[in-house]
Protein backbone atom coordinates (compact mmCIF):
# COMPACT_ATOMS: atom_id res chain seq x y z
CA UNK A 1 0.00 0.00 0.00
CA UNK A 2 1.04 3.15 -0.65
CA UNK A 3 1.20 5.66 2.22
CA UNK A 4 1.43 8.85 0.27
CA UNK A 5 -1.67 10.10 0.59
CA UNK A 6 -1.79 12.85 -2.44
CA UNK A 7 -0.54 9.79 -4.65
CA UNK A 8 -3.65 7.81 -3.77
CA UNK A 9 -6.08 10.07 -3.73
CA UNK A 10 -4.28 11.26 -7.47
CA UNK A 11 -4.79 7.69 -8.40
CA UNK A 12 -8.06 6.84 -7.55
CA UNK A 13 -9.90 9.97 -8.07
CA UNK A 14 -7.88 12.14 -9.85
CA UNK A 15 -6.85 14.69 -7.01
CA UNK A 16 -9.20 16.56 -4.25
CA UNK A 17 -9.35 20.12 -4.71
CA UNK A 18 -11.59 22.72 -3.46
CA UNK A 19 -15.05 23.34 -4.74
CA UNK A 20 -17.08 25.74 -3.16
CA UNK A 21 -17.79 26.74 0.36
CA UNK A 22 -20.88 25.40 1.94
CA UNK A 23 -19.54 25.37 5.77
CA UNK A 24 -17.77 27.86 7.74
CA UNK A 25 -16.92 25.71 11.00
CA UNK A 26 -16.29 28.07 13.40
CA UNK A 27 -13.64 27.06 16.38
CA UNK A 28 -14.28 29.43 19.29
CA UNK A 29 -11.48 27.61 21.35
CA UNK A 30 -10.35 24.83 23.39
CA UNK A 31 -12.16 25.68 26.90
CA UNK A 32 -13.89 22.82 27.77
CA UNK A 33 -15.62 21.17 31.13
CA UNK A 34 -14.35 17.61 29.98
CA UNK A 35 -10.90 16.08 29.54
CA UNK A 36 -11.75 13.20 26.92
CA UNK A 37 -8.79 10.58 25.67
CA UNK A 38 -9.23 11.01 22.11
CA UNK A 39 -9.56 14.31 21.86
CA UNK A 40 -7.90 16.02 19.07
CA UNK A 41 -7.67 19.80 19.94
CA UNK A 42 -6.70 19.11 23.67
CA UNK A 43 -9.43 20.57 24.89
CA UNK A 44 -9.97 21.01 28.93
CA UNK A 45 -11.14 23.07 31.48
CA UNK A 46 -7.44 24.66 31.92
CA UNK A 47 -7.51 25.25 27.69
CA UNK A 48 -6.46 28.93 27.37
CA UNK A 49 -7.42 29.42 23.66
CA UNK A 50 -10.43 31.28 23.47
CA UNK A 51 -11.75 33.76 20.33
CA UNK A 52 -12.63 37.31 21.48
CA UNK A 53 -15.21 39.52 20.42
CA UNK A 54 -12.90 41.18 18.16
CA UNK A 55 -12.81 37.76 16.36
CA UNK A 56 -16.09 36.96 16.12
CA UNK A 57 -16.79 40.21 14.44
CA UNK A 58 -14.55 39.78 11.48
CA UNK A 59 -16.23 36.39 11.46
CA UNK A 60 -19.66 37.67 11.72
CA UNK A 61 -18.87 40.49 9.14
CA UNK A 62 -17.78 37.73 6.49
CA UNK A 63 -20.78 35.55 6.79
CA UNK A 64 -22.82 38.64 6.71
CA UNK A 65 -21.75 38.94 3.38
CA UNK A 66 -22.93 35.19 2.65
CA UNK A 67 -26.13 34.29 3.87
CA UNK A 68 -26.35 30.59 2.13
CA UNK A 69 -22.99 29.85 3.97
CA UNK A 70 -24.23 27.26 7.17
CA UNK A 71 -22.43 27.87 10.02
CA UNK A 72 -20.97 25.04 12.21
CA UNK A 73 -20.01 26.10 15.53
CA UNK A 74 -17.41 23.93 17.43
CA UNK A 75 -15.22 24.02 20.40
CA UNK A 76 -13.97 22.55 23.18
CA UNK A 77 -17.13 23.26 24.56
CA UNK A 78 -18.15 26.18 22.86
CA UNK A 79 -20.98 26.80 25.21
CA UNK A 80 -17.87 27.74 27.36
CA UNK A 81 -16.87 30.65 25.86
CA UNK A 82 -17.63 34.26 27.49
CA UNK A 83 -19.13 35.45 24.01
CA UNK A 84 -20.85 32.16 23.06
CA UNK A 85 -24.03 33.54 23.18
CA UNK A 86 -22.90 36.75 21.32
CA UNK A 87 -21.88 34.80 18.67
CA UNK A 88 -24.80 32.80 18.16
CA UNK A 89 -27.56 35.29 18.48
CA UNK A 90 -25.49 37.29 15.54
CA UNK A 91 -25.43 34.22 13.32
CA UNK A 92 -29.11 32.97 14.22
CA UNK A 93 -30.59 36.57 13.29
CA UNK A 94 -30.14 35.97 9.35
CA UNK A 95 -31.80 32.92 9.32
CA UNK A 96 -28.70 31.38 7.73
CA UNK A 97 -28.76 27.31 8.72
CA UNK A 98 -26.63 27.14 12.28
CA UNK A 99 -25.31 23.81 13.18
CA UNK A 100 -23.57 23.56 17.30
CA UNK A 101 -21.30 20.69 18.23
CA UNK A 102 -22.18 19.70 22.24
CA UNK A 103 -20.57 17.45 24.41
CA UNK A 104 -24.37 17.42 25.90
CA UNK A 105 -22.69 17.32 29.41
CA UNK A 106 -22.67 21.06 29.73
CA UNK A 107 -25.55 21.51 29.88
CA UNK A 108 -25.17 21.22 33.45
CA UNK A 109 -22.22 23.46 34.34
CA UNK A 110 -23.30 26.66 36.09
CA UNK A 111 -24.93 29.75 34.61
CA UNK A 112 -25.10 27.63 31.42
CA UNK A 113 -28.55 25.86 31.92
CA UNK A 114 -30.39 28.23 29.47
CA UNK A 115 -28.60 26.78 26.49
CA UNK A 116 -30.84 23.77 25.82
CA UNK A 117 -33.90 26.41 25.63
CA UNK A 118 -32.43 28.61 23.36
CA UNK A 119 -31.27 25.99 21.10
CA UNK A 120 -35.24 25.40 20.18
CA UNK A 121 -36.27 28.71 20.34
CA UNK A 122 -33.79 29.41 17.47
CA UNK A 123 -33.84 26.37 15.73
CA UNK A 124 -30.26 25.51 16.19
CA UNK A 125 -29.20 22.04 14.55
CA UNK A 126 -27.59 20.28 16.92
CA UNK A 127 -24.66 17.58 16.71
CA UNK A 128 -24.29 16.15 19.80
CA UNK A 129 -21.16 13.75 20.98
CA UNK A 130 -22.00 10.17 22.23
CA UNK A 131 -19.46 7.61 21.48
CA UNK A 132 -21.15 4.75 22.51
CA UNK A 133 -24.70 4.11 24.22
CA UNK A 134 -23.49 2.51 27.26
CA UNK A 135 -22.53 4.02 30.28
CA UNK A 136 -19.27 2.32 30.39
CA UNK A 137 -17.77 2.92 27.30
CA UNK A 138 -18.88 6.75 27.50
CA UNK A 139 -17.01 7.57 30.93
CA UNK A 140 -14.27 5.23 30.05
CA UNK A 141 -13.98 8.08 27.47
CA UNK A 142 -15.09 11.09 28.59
CA UNK A 143 -15.27 10.89 32.67
CA UNK A 144 -17.33 10.15 35.48
CA UNK A 145 -20.71 10.87 35.32
CA UNK A 146 -20.63 12.12 31.53
CA UNK A 147 -22.65 9.44 30.38
CA UNK A 148 -25.77 10.06 32.91
CA UNK A 149 -25.37 13.88 32.17
CA UNK A 150 -25.52 12.91 28.77
CA UNK A 151 -29.02 10.93 28.90
CA UNK A 152 -30.62 13.82 30.92
CA UNK A 153 -29.57 16.23 28.46
CA UNK A 154 -30.69 14.32 25.15
CA UNK A 155 -34.16 13.91 27.28
CA UNK A 156 -34.27 17.40 27.64
CA UNK A 157 -33.79 18.03 24.23
CA UNK A 158 -36.73 15.82 23.15
CA UNK A 159 -38.98 17.62 25.18
CA UNK A 160 -37.99 21.02 23.46
CA UNK A 161 -38.82 19.44 20.43
CA UNK A 162 -35.64 17.98 19.01
CA UNK A 163 -35.48 14.24 17.64
CA UNK A 164 -37.51 12.54 15.00
CA UNK A 165 -41.10 13.88 16.35
CA UNK A 166 -40.68 17.12 17.34
CA UNK A 167 -39.16 19.38 14.42
CA UNK A 168 -35.89 20.19 16.06
CA UNK A 169 -32.91 18.18 14.24
CA UNK A 170 -30.57 16.41 17.00
CA UNK A 171 -28.08 14.01 15.49
CA UNK A 172 -25.67 12.77 17.17
CA UNK A 173 -21.93 11.71 16.80
CA UNK A 174 -20.23 7.86 17.35
CA UNK A 175 -16.12 7.58 17.46
CA UNK A 176 -14.62 3.98 17.95
CA UNK A 177 -13.37 3.30 21.73
CA UNK A 178 -9.68 2.58 20.34
CA UNK A 179 -7.66 1.89 17.59
CA UNK A 180 -9.76 0.89 15.29
CA UNK A 181 -12.48 2.02 12.81
CA UNK A 182 -16.26 2.71 13.00
CA UNK A 183 -18.87 -0.03 11.64
CA UNK A 184 -20.95 0.59 8.98
CA UNK A 185 -23.04 3.70 9.89
CA UNK A 186 -26.62 2.85 8.68
CA UNK A 187 -26.01 -0.36 11.08
CA UNK A 188 -24.71 1.48 14.30
CA UNK A 189 -27.86 4.27 13.83
CA UNK A 190 -30.68 1.16 14.34
CA UNK A 191 -29.03 -0.02 16.90
CA UNK A 192 -28.73 2.80 18.12
CA UNK A 193 -31.72 4.47 17.97
CA UNK A 194 -33.21 1.03 19.02
CA UNK A 195 -31.41 1.25 22.30
CA UNK A 196 -31.80 4.93 23.37
CA UNK A 197 -36.03 4.37 22.55
CA UNK A 198 -35.98 1.16 24.67
CA UNK A 199 -33.68 2.00 27.26
CA UNK A 200 -34.26 6.22 27.92
CA UNK A 201 -37.07 6.69 25.80
CA UNK A 202 -34.97 8.84 23.23
CA UNK A 203 -35.55 10.09 19.61
CA UNK A 204 -32.65 11.82 17.26
CA UNK A 205 -32.74 11.88 13.58
CA UNK A 206 -29.37 10.69 12.36
CA UNK A 207 -25.93 9.01 13.61
CA UNK A 208 -22.30 10.22 11.94
CA UNK A 209 -19.67 7.56 12.37
CA UNK A 210 -16.53 9.28 13.18
CA UNK A 211 -13.41 7.32 12.71
CA UNK A 212 -10.27 8.62 15.24
CA UNK A 213 -8.07 10.79 13.87
CA UNK A 214 -4.34 10.28 14.54
CA UNK A 215 -3.57 13.20 16.19
CA UNK A 216 -3.76 15.17 19.60
CA UNK A 217 -4.13 13.09 22.76
CA UNK A 218 -5.54 9.93 20.70
CA UNK A 219 -2.18 9.67 18.78
CA UNK A 220 -0.62 10.12 21.72
CA UNK A 221 -2.17 6.91 23.49
CA UNK A 222 -0.89 5.50 20.31
CA UNK A 223 2.36 6.19 20.49
CA UNK A 224 2.03 5.06 24.45
CA UNK A 225 1.17 2.05 23.57
CA UNK A 226 3.45 1.10 20.41
CA UNK A 227 0.24 1.45 18.53
CA UNK A 228 0.71 4.57 16.11
CA UNK A 229 2.17 2.86 13.31
CA UNK A 230 -0.24 -0.32 13.03
CA UNK A 231 -2.91 2.17 13.48
CA UNK A 232 -1.80 4.55 9.86
CA UNK A 233 -1.28 0.72 8.20
CA UNK A 234 -5.00 0.07 9.21
CA UNK A 235 -6.32 3.66 7.85
CA UNK A 236 -4.27 3.42 4.31
CA UNK A 237 -5.12 -0.21 3.72
CA UNK A 238 -8.84 0.70 3.84
CA UNK A 239 -8.94 3.65 1.77
CA UNK A 240 -12.15 4.03 -0.43
CA UNK A 241 -12.62 6.04 -3.25
CA UNK A 242 -15.97 6.47 -2.66
CA UNK A 243 -15.00 8.55 0.88
CA UNK A 244 -12.20 9.81 -1.10
CA UNK A 245 -14.12 11.88 -3.56
CA UNK A 246 -16.37 13.09 -0.35
CA UNK A 247 -13.90 14.63 1.80
CA UNK A 248 -15.27 17.53 3.65
CA UNK A 249 -12.01 19.55 2.56
CA UNK A 250 -13.81 20.00 -0.53
CA UNK A 251 -16.78 22.52 0.76
CA UNK A 252 -15.85 23.71 3.98
CA UNK A 253 -13.26 25.51 5.54
CA UNK A 254 -12.34 25.84 9.63
CA UNK A 255 -11.82 29.24 11.35
CA UNK A 256 -9.46 29.03 14.69
CA UNK A 257 -9.77 31.55 17.73
CA UNK A 258 -7.53 33.81 15.97
CA UNK A 259 -9.41 33.68 12.60
CA UNK A 260 -6.59 32.01 11.21
CA UNK A 261 -8.23 29.52 8.56
CA UNK A 262 -7.75 25.83 7.83
CA UNK A 263 -8.76 22.56 5.19
CA UNK A 264 -11.09 21.79 8.32
CA UNK A 265 -10.48 21.41 12.19
CA UNK A 266 -8.03 18.47 11.83
CA UNK A 267 -5.45 20.40 10.28
CA UNK A 268 -6.10 22.89 12.62
CA UNK A 269 -5.49 20.73 15.89
CA UNK A 270 -2.22 20.06 13.76
CA UNK A 271 -1.15 23.85 13.14
CA UNK A 272 -1.31 23.15 9.33
CA UNK A 273 -3.06 26.14 8.07
CA UNK A 274 -3.78 27.51 4.27
CA UNK A 275 -1.69 29.44 2.81
CA UNK A 276 -2.31 32.88 0.85
CA UNK A 277 -0.55 34.02 -2.21
CA UNK A 278 2.44 35.48 -0.44
CA UNK A 279 3.05 32.89 1.94
CA UNK A 280 0.97 33.73 4.58
CA UNK A 281 -1.65 32.63 7.01
CA UNK A 282 -4.89 33.11 5.35
CA UNK A 283 -7.39 34.87 7.85
CA UNK A 284 -11.21 34.88 7.31
CA UNK A 285 -11.03 38.22 6.38
CA UNK A 286 -9.23 37.26 3.45
CA UNK A 287 -11.36 34.30 2.09
CA UNK A 288 -13.29 35.80 -0.55
CA UNK A 289 -10.38 37.28 -1.95
CA UNK A 290 -8.49 33.77 -1.78
CA UNK A 291 -11.07 31.85 -2.73
CA UNK A 292 -10.64 33.53 -6.22
CA UNK A 293 -7.20 32.71 -6.79
CA UNK A 294 -7.83 29.25 -5.44
CA UNK A 295 -7.97 27.54 -2.13
CA UNK A 296 -4.90 24.94 -1.72
CA UNK A 297 -5.88 21.38 0.77
CA UNK A 298 -3.07 20.60 2.81
CA UNK A 299 -2.73 17.32 3.94
CA UNK A 300 -1.13 14.73 5.21
CA UNK A 301 -1.06 11.13 6.40
CA UNK A 302 -3.59 12.08 8.80
CA UNK A 303 -5.95 12.45 5.92
CA UNK A 304 -6.77 8.82 5.41
CA UNK A 305 -8.84 8.45 8.59
CA UNK A 306 -11.27 10.83 6.43
CA UNK A 307 -11.39 7.96 3.87
CA UNK A 308 -10.92 5.14 5.47
CA UNK A 309 -13.68 2.62 5.46
CA UNK A 310 -17.48 4.32 5.06
CA UNK A 311 -15.16 7.48 5.52
CA UNK A 312 -15.76 10.23 8.25
CA UNK A 313 -18.02 13.34 8.32
CA UNK A 314 -20.16 14.91 10.69
CA UNK A 315 -22.09 16.70 8.15
CA UNK A 316 -22.69 13.64 5.26
CA UNK A 317 -22.75 10.23 4.85
CA UNK A 318 -20.10 9.09 2.16
CA UNK A 319 -20.96 5.64 2.27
Amino acid sequence: MDFNFNRVVERSCGGIGFEILDTLQINVGNHCNLRCRHCQVGASPEGKKVMTRQTIEKIVRFLDAHDDITADVTGGAPEMNPDFKYLMERLCVSGRRVLVRTNLAVFFELMLEWVPRWYSDHNVIIIASLPCYTKGNVDSQRGQGVFDKSIRSLQLLNRLGYGNDGGRELNLVYNPGGAFLPGDQQTLETEYKQHLLNEYSINFNNLFTITNCPIGRFRHQLETEGKLDEYLNLLANNFNDTAGQNVMCKQLLSVDYQGNVYNCDFNQALGLPILDASGNTLTVDQIDETIASGIAIVTGDHCFACTAGAGSSCLHTTQ
